[in-house]
């Protein structure tokens, strides 16, 4: 049943969706993807529309004056809050704290790891022609180079956050 109805509405309410989406300012996927969820939880508490194709327009419909009422009423901050305070000095202490325990966990990885993040996370901002250059690799073994670096570098810190978290 449900499969069904999806099929059948699908069409209608991304015409639908795209119609309504321009005047709200929304995204239509994320108008259609709202009124799907809207869908689904109608058929949880009260079964299928009687006339699924009028439900359909009036609820999306509904979920663009939420949208454009949203807008009305959000105002974005100039700047994030924690942005204005400067961090406070117990911040500052945790972070270095990271920071040393990331540079200690990349100094322990296997092979040319240390080297490839150091350089991927170079402040100079390298290309990956000139990472490949400097490493003496080829440009194309980077990106598996990395992936695989990166994962080594999760399973190593995998402990340490989990032993962190743990005493509170």
């Amino acid at each position: 049943m449900t499969d069904d109805l999806v099929a059948a509405l699908g069409p209608l309410l991304t015409a639908e969706a795209s119609a309504e989406a321009q005047a709200c300012g929304s995204d239509p996927g994320d108008l259609e993807q709202t009124v799907w969820l809207r869908l689904l939880e109608r058929l949880e508490t009260h079964g299928p529309p009687r006339a699924p194709e009028d439900w359909l327009r009036r609820a999306v419909r509904a979920e663009a004056r939420r949208t454009r009422r949203r807008a009305r009423r959000e105002r974005p901050y100039a700047a994030e809050p924690a942005d204005r305070a400067a961090p406070s000095p117990e911040h500052r202490v945790l972070a270095a704290a990271r920071h040393r325990a990331l540079r200690e966990a990349v100094a322990r990885l296997p092979g040319r790891c240390p080297r490839l993040l150091q350089a991927l996370f170079s402040p100079e901002d390298l290309t990956y022609r000139e990472i490949a250059g400097e490493l003496g690799i080829s440009q194309g073994s980077l990106g598996p180079e990395r992936s695989r670096c990166l994962g080594c570098l999760r399973r190593l810190l995998t402990p340490e956050v989990a032993s962190r978290e743990a005493r509170g």
